[in-house]
């Protein structure tokens, strides 16, 4: 299933290395056709849109998750979009071949579509078939997935390997071949048993299906626990988009599951990730494509390591944890880019932010907020959480991917200063309106807040959900 994360983060990241082939290839595609070379502001709107335009097709993802996974399952969803990389690999890796620019921005749009439906996808079918109290660190496995992913577009878009002038279209059309092992592979995973029991209503196969991931014939109690939410599920009519809003049962956990997806998109880290080798080359580093590898390796590490402590820690300790450190790292970035011409050792300082900088976002903004979603929604409105949770990332995906090149043009080294201000707003929301989720079941997190919301659900352990009547309808 994480292959479809990869893929998004192989997405992500291929498009920062080859930047000046890309765009040699746009300037002469222009010449070719007009008989000049194209203007820089032009260029520069070109270049633009081909980052961001991944992030549009992300957003027109996100928000059809819903339309897919209760009309033909989690895991049957996943293998469908498989045909839009297949579409896109084509797009992109003939573009040069056809001299057509167009055909790269297009094929960056599909797998746009494909990395938005993946990232509703992938973290809502791995939190279904998890056990409770491996969920967290099971759904630390699609931000896992995403960060190799980008790491290894880092090392392919070297020179030296796939970011020459004759073999970037191979690097752009790499991602059929995830693709192809993800069609190959799929269908010997289980659909999701709590789709098969609660949208299906196929208790056999549900049961079925959980005897082969728990390694145990006896599930009675997933099953009952799938049941309950079941029977609260009958109580409640289909949830809308509009109804997550208007409820106020579902308005506080939405909320919650929006601030924490800008939490990761707003917090600076996609303006490092995008245009990390310019940053490096401006920091005074000679070989700039080095240094961004090297924070793709930290960014890997540090994935592995939440994964182990997420479910010690708990996800609320963790994200404020990664908030506060990225906040600190920022302004240590800051000070090290101001001080850059005055100072020249000050380059190595800013290296170091940016590696704190990545590492503080894998322990707690990067892995928390995909999964965390699934988390704070029953089966009923789970699906439309994740769509409007997905088009909520993917928006401020494309804010960020779009203007950060003009901004860090008109503030020069105080950028990151903006991204401080917003890490700060997010953590004292964190601090005071998310719930910890750790080692609770579906059903009493959703119950905390019918009790009366995240303050509620924070302090109040299992057993104490059960006495407050989480149980009550069975």
């Amino acid at each position: 299933a994480v292959l479809g994360s990869l893929q998004f983060g192989y997405n992500t990241g291929v498009i920062n290395a080859p930047q000046e082939v890309i765009e040699r290839f746009y300037n002469l595609t222009w010449y070719n056709r007009y008989g000049e070379y194209v203007s820089r502001g032009t260029l520069t709107t070109l270049w633009s849109l081909s980052v961001s335009i991944f992030s549009i097709g992300g957003m027109v993802g996100a928000f059809s998750v819903g339309l897919f996974v209760n009309r033909f399952g989690r895991r049957n969803s996943m293998l469908m979009s498989n045909s839009l990389a297949f579409v896109a690999s084509a797009l992109m890796g003939f573009s040069k071949m056809a001299s057509s620019f167009e055909m790269l921005i297009l094929g960056r749009f599909v797998i746009g579509v494909y990395s938005g439906l993946t990232t509703g996808f992938v973290p809502m079918y791995v939190g279904e078939v998890s056990p409770t109290a491996l969920r967290g660190a099971l759904g630390t496995l699609h931000q896992l997935a995403v960060v190799i992913g980008i790491l290894i577009a880092q090392i392919f878009g070297m020179d030296l390997i796939m970011g020459s002038e004759s073999l970037w279209p191979l690097l752009l059309g790499f991602i059929f071949v995830p693709a192809l092992m993800q069609c190959i592979l799929l269908p010997f995973a289980p659909e999701s048993p709590r789709f098969l029991l609660i949208n299906r209503n196929e208790e056999n196969k549900a049961k079925s299906v959980l005897k082969k991931l728990r390694g145990t014939t006896d599930v009675s109690s997933d099953l009952q626990e799938m049941k309950e939410e079941s029977r609260q599920m009958m109580r409640e009519k289909k949830v809308t988009i509009l109804e997550l809003f208007r409820s106020t049962m579902y308005r506080q956990p939405i909320l919650i599951a929006i601030v924490l997806q800008l939490s990761q998109q707003l917090s600076g880290i996609n303006a490092v990730f995008y245009y990390s080798t310019k940053i490096f080359a401006k920091a005074g580093v000679k070989q700039p494509v080095y240094a961004t590898i090297g924070a793709g390796v930290v960014n890997t590490a540090f994935t592995v390591v939440s994964l182990f402590v997420v479910e010690r820690a708990g996800r609320r300790t963790l994200h404020l944890t990664g908030l506060a450190g990225m906040a600190g790292c920022a302004i240590l970035m800051t000070i090290a880019l101001a001080l850059l011409e005055q100072l020249n050792w000050m380059s190595y300082i800013s290296i170091v932010a940016i590696f704190g900088f990545v590492a503080f976002f894998e322990i707690g903004p990067g892995p928390i907020p995909w999964f965390i979603v699934a988390e704070l929604f029953s089966q009923g409105p789970r699906p439309s959480a994740f769509a409007v949770a997905g088009l909520a990332n993917w928006t401020s995906n494309f804010i960020v991917g779009m203007g950060f090149q003009y901004i860090e043009e008109l503030c020069g080294p105080y950028v990151f200063i903006i991204f401080v201000v917003l890490l700060v707003i997010f953590f004292i929301f964190t601090y005071f309106k998310v719930p910890e989720t750790k080692g609770r079941t579906f059903d009493e997190i959703a119950s905390g807040f019918r009790q009366g919301g995240a303050g509620q659900a924070d302090n109040k352990t299992p057993d104490e959900f059960h006495s407050l009547g989480a149980d009550s309808q069975v």
